[in-house]
């Protein structure tokens, strides 16, 4: 797996630096390319010089040249890097550079380098306890985790403060494995292909300040767009009503109802290679929408009866009207009978593959981080992946999808 990859290591201020030199000797001995690059703060806990003699190549500290009269283009190596690595790890990952990296700033050369990254990172938190408990730096794990990173949680045990808890650095062995499991989903198999997803609920009006909703947060959408997106593809990603960040190398397009969901996806879905509506569509909106605020007041009795109409299938639309050689992947939320609902969704919208999962599980459906779903095609194919990180199972969801699609 390591077998001439090209691998960027930052390391960041932290006691725990040691173990890297270690992680450093085995991706050498696995075939792989290291570039390390040290914030300043790291060099006070090991030496560029040991990090160099292990991987072979000059470690990179400073953004720019460390004297004037040297004529290199060392301000513009983060963009070569960039462009140059299969994947990006940060161990270990301070607090300072975590909310750095969360927020955009780029201030020395590794923080640069991660907005000029066009591969995957992988960010290892390793700090003293009540600093990885701070409710800030929750939040910025958090978001991370929500633009993609892949997040490697710390290990309890004895601290270098005396502490005790959360915020020990894994081991190396650790690191390594984590590290070949996000190479095995970087490779570029989705390169010159159009995928098109939807993401997150829609918002039916009622009257000028109320809707009929549900609890999507477009986490899952998101996932699979920023998973195509690593993977080489060209991805539009159709977004409800979210607060989420658009993924790297995305195009987005944000819409409110379900019926703007509808004229966004079959404009797109034209020149789509794949389509995949991991959206959660309203199925009916109000058949009449007050111009004013409907008043307390006013309403009469106890009770408020709204008409509904339906709205239109988008996802039977595109596979069953629309199709002209395109892949469509439905997904199939649902409470009870989820394997017999699953196939009829299959077989009614013409999909090339359902992607089941149920609202009651602990760790699926709406708002969670992760996801347990199980993936259904025409064939008969059936595969239930464990409860996983939701960027994970959007990985395993294209390994599936890889193998429907066309040659290029």
């Amino acid at each position: 797996m390591l077998q001439g990859k090209h691998i960027l290591l930052g390391v960041t201020g932290g006691i725990a630096a040691y173990k890297i030199a270690l992680l450093v000797r085995e991706i050498v001995r696995g075939g792989g390319e290291v570039q390390v690059v040290m914030t300043p703060s790291a060099t006070e806990f090991i030496t560029p010089l040991t990090l160099s003699v292990l991987s072979r190549r000059e470690v990179v500290i400073e953004m720019f040249p460390p004297s004037p009269d040297q004529t290199s283009n060392q301000w513009t190596k983060h963009i070569e890097l960039g462009t140059w690595a299969d994947v990006m790890l940060i161990a270990p990952a301070s607090a300072n550079t975590i909310a750095k990296i969360a927020h955009g700033l780029a201030d020395n050369f590794l923080t640069t380098l991660v907005l000029a990254l066009r591969c995957p990172l992988i960010v290892a938190p390793t700090m003293d306890v009540d600093m990885y408990l701070n409710d800030a730096t929750r939040r910025n794990v958090t978001q991370l985790r929500e633009q993609g990173c892949h997040i490697i949680e710390p290990e309890s045990g004895e601290l270098a403060s005396g502490l005790s808890g959360p915020g020990r650095l894994p081991e190396p062995d650790v690191l390594l494995e984590q590290l070949q499991r996000v190479l095995s989903n970087a490779q570029k198999d989705f390169a010159g292909r159009r995928v098109l997803v939807t993401a997150g609920p829609t918002h039916e009006p009622i009257d000028p300040v109320r809707y009929i909703g549900n609890y999507s947060s477009g986490k899952m959408g998101f996932a699979l767009a920023t998973a195509a997106a690593q993977r080489g593809a060209e991805v539009t990603l159709i977004a409800g009503p979210v607060s989420l960040a658009t993924p790297r190398n995305v195009y987005r397009i944000d819409v409110g109802t379900a019926v703007e969901m509808e004229g966004a996806v079959l404009a797109e879905f034209r020149s789509a290679d794949l389509l995949i509506m991991a959206a959660a569509v309203a199925d009916f909106s109000a058949a009449f929408i007050q111009k004013q605020k409907m008043q307390r007041e006013t309403m009469r009795g106890e009770n408020l009866t709204l008409e509904l109409k339906r709205n239109r299938d988008i996802l039977k639309a595109a596979g069953s009207e629309k199709k002209a050689g395109q892949i469509v992947v439905g997904f199939a939320l649902e409470t009870e009978n989820g394997p017999a609902n699953a196939l009829k969704k299959l077989a009614a919208k013409n999909c090339d593959a359902i992607v089941l999962n149920n609202a009651s599980e602990e760790g699926a459906g709406f708002g969670t981080d992760t996801n347990t779903v199980t993936i259904i095609t025409p064939d008969g194919g059936v595969e239930q992946l464990p409860t996983l990180p939701k960027i994970d199972v959007a990985h395993r969801i294209l390994n599936r999808v890889a193998s429907l699609l066309p040659r290029v």
